[in-house]
């Protein structure tokens, strides 16, 4: 057990960062909207049942009412119609191997500052490899945009032909998930895909694809830019819903801290 030893003991002496990649829950954290004639994502609702008083005088406590996809949360093959013959495609039943993995983190930062619509786009894997190497396979692959640092209207960023928000285009995604293996596919923005991903083919690429090979999504994850490109292992454990489709969760990176 040394290695587990060892692990433990470098997050005590700080050679071990635990980076928090997640989003505090609250009323007010955006959820996506979808066109009216379709069912609509709940917000975060919290309802007091006791708080040291007459309700239970000696505990406080909740209820929560929220959507399998609010806040930062997973996306199970199940989500998505492309995967809803995958075996073990629930939330309930994945390998829970599959919560812990090593990660890599394309900077699109820059081109998002720029481009509301940015895409990601195999040049810009590939010219990502040229630099850190091929992604290996099984990994967890996330696009940090930097778009979690904003907040309110400008996290959806709606307007009247609907949300912008940076995403993949369809041959990044079949490039990720059919070339390169990997577990999965995160971003900071409020889904996996453009927020006019509409309009590609298949729409919404990052679901259809990540999801029809059995593939896992992660969004309005936090603080990429505390990440290496490589080096850092993401542990990603959704709640064990019978039959879920998806679950908001603690996500969190381990960085070796090499200074």
């Amino acid at each position: 057990m040394s290695t587990l030893t060892d692990f433990a003991a470098g997050i005590a002496a700080g050679a071990i960062r635990v980076v928090d990649l997640t989003h505090t829950l609250d009323p007010d954290f955006p959820v996506i909207i979808l066109p009216p004639e379709f069912g609509q994502c709940a917000r975060f609702r919290m309802e007091e049942i006791s708080a040291y008083d007459h309700r239970g005088p000696a505990w406080k406590w909740h209820n929560l009412t929220l959507s399998e996809h609010t806040g930062t949360h997973f996306d199970a093959p199940s989500h998505w119609i492309s995967g809803r013959d995958v075996p073990n495609g629930s939330v309930d039943e994945i390998p829970v191997d599959m919560f812990v993995g090593p990660v890599v983190v394309i900077d699109c930062s820059e081109g998002a500052a720029k481009d509301d619509d940015y895409e990601l786009t195999p040049e810009v894997i590939t010219a990502w490899e040229a630099e850190h190497g091929q992604i290996p396979a099984d990994a967890w692959v996330l696009m940090r945009t930097d778009w979690s640092k904003r907040r309110g209207e400008a996290y959806l960023n709606m307007t009247d032909d609907g949300p912008h928000s940076p995403g993949p285009t369809p041959a990044a995604m079949r490039l990720l998930v059919e070339e390169r293996n990997i577990r999965g596919f995160g971003t900071e923005t409020v889904g996996t895909d453009a927020g006019q991903g509409m309009h590609y083919t298949p729409p919404y690429p990052a679901h259809f694809i990540l999801h029809g090979a059995g593939k896992y999504g992660l969004q309005c994850l936090a603080n990429l830019d505390q990440l290496p490109a490589t080096g850092a292992v993401l542990m990603a454990p959704p709640l064990k819903i019978k039959n879920g489709t998806g679950s908001p969760l603690r996500v969190m990176a381990m960085v070796e801290d090499k200074s």
